[in-house]
């Protein structure tokens, strides 16, 4: 027969109970310590970060800026009046030229008459100067001769009187005939005088009359020097040894008095232009020692100009070049400068990283001594240069320090390098 079994259901109760209590504080503890675990640090190549050692000495501070380099003499060739272009005999970029070369030629028919009717002004002029002196030295040998002539009569009048007066003395003659050959001489005394006067004031006639013509031959030759010059000018002349390097204006067209018509400069005087960041040009000043770059040659130069304007965060800096220009140097040609500002002697310094001002602090990730992690740091930065910093805290000669680009990794203390 059969025998009934208690039932075990409470057990298996039981025991499911307790198995899933202990599941529940397995699962929280996992839970709790995944949580208080820190992230792992994220990999970076090794290959892709640029590194530096910070290292003790001197530092020379630099300051870097593009430009280009210009004429130093620059001559525009103006219109000296209305005219019209008719040829252009010389192209821009053509060899040197000479001063005396002529760029090309315009016309101006009024221009060429004002010459002409000057011209035949100022020869009537000169031939009525002739003139008027062929006279005036004429009619002063008259007076001359009326004076020779009156100053004979008097010297013999003078004599007369004075015989008569030996005679009168011994009765030969009246007095009476004494006193009228007296009066005479002393008539004729007074017309010397006059005569001897009227030649002085002629003589002084003489050079104010020519003064005056001569006085208007100087207008009128001032005139037509002027005229010259402008009908010269017809012919545009380059004006100084160079390169002609634009013409603004076409053949048949019609310029006015003063329009510019060609620029000339003078190839081998050039000085460099500097765009210099504003926040980097505080400490240039004049004199100090640069170089430029042509990317065929560097020449070695001077600061000679710093524009006091700020224009779209750049200050101008010209640069005086006193090395030889190297081949394929020309105007506008694209250069990078590099000015000296001066040397801080031992201090520590690295590499300029990609951020970070001088005089500000930075965070920086300093290498392991093995080389295969880094640890970011805070390190207080100096004055800088163009490609070095001055290290004030945070670093000690010999740390090395990743100073590329790390911003995508702000939000870590660490990083591991492969």
């Amino acid at each position: 027969m059969d025998i009934q079994r208690p039932s075990n259901k409470a057990a298996k109760r039981r025991r499911q109970i307790i198995l899933s209590a202990v599941a529940v504080i397995l699962i929280a503890g996992v839970t709790l310590g995944l949580s208080r675990l820190k992230p792992a640090a994220p990999t970076v190549e090794r290959s892709a970060v640029w590194t530096d050692q910070v290292k003790r000495g001197s530092m020379l501070r630099q300051v870097r800026g593009l430009g280009t380099l210009v004429p130093v003499d620059i001559h525009w060739i103006p219109a000296l009046t209305d005219a019209t272009v008719e040829r252009l005999r010389v192209l821009p970029g053509t060899t040197p030229i000479k001063a005396d070369t002529i760029i090309m030629d315009l016309s101006n028919p009024q221009t060429e008459q004002e010459a002409q009717d000057a011209e035949l002004q100022l020869k009537a002029a000169e031939a009525d100067y002739k003139n008027l002196e062929v006279k005036v030295q004429s009619d002063l040998l008259t007076q001359r001769a009326n004076a020779a002539t009156v100053n004979a009569d008097y010297a013999d009048a003078k004599t007369k009187a004075e015989t008569d007066q030996q005679l009168e003395k011994l009765g030969v003659i009246s007095g009476q005939a004494y006193k009228s050959s007296k009066g005479h001489a002393e008539e004729l005394s007074t017309r010397n005088q006059i005569e001897q006067e009227r030649v002085a004031i002629n003589t002084k006639s003489v050079t104010s009359q020519l003064a005056v013509q001569q006085a208007k031959i100087d207008e009128l030759k001032a005139l037509y020097l002027l005229k010259k010059q402008q009908l010269d000018a017809l012919h545009v002349r380059a004006g100084i040894d160079g390169v002609l390097t634009e013409v603004p204006v076409q053949v048949g067209q019609r310029v006015t008095s003063g329009t510019n018509l060609a620029k000339m400069v003078a190839p081998n005087h050039l000085k460099a232009e500097l765009k210099i960041a504003e926040t980097q040009a505080k400490d240039i000043t004049w004199g100090q020692p640069a170089s430029i770059d042509t990317h065929n040659g560097v020449i070695d130069g001077t600061v000679e100009r710093i524009d006091p304007a700020v224009i779209n965060g750049t200050v101008t800096v010209d640069v005086k070049l006193t090395g030889q220009l190297p081949p394929g140097a020309r105007p506008d040609l694209s250069v990078d400068g590099t000015i000296d500002l001066d040397r801080l002697n031992n201090v520590e310094y690295v590499g300029r990283p990609a951020f970070g001002q001088e005089n500000s602090t930075v965070s920086m990730f300093k290498l392991d001594p093995d080389g295969k992690g880094a640890t970011r740091v805070t390190v207080k930065l100096g004055k800088s240069s163009v490609n070095a910093v001055e290290i004030l805290s945070g670093l000690k000669p010999g740390d090395e320090v990743i100073l590329s680009d790390m911003s995508r990794w702000d939000n870590v203390d660490r990083i591991r390098l492969e």
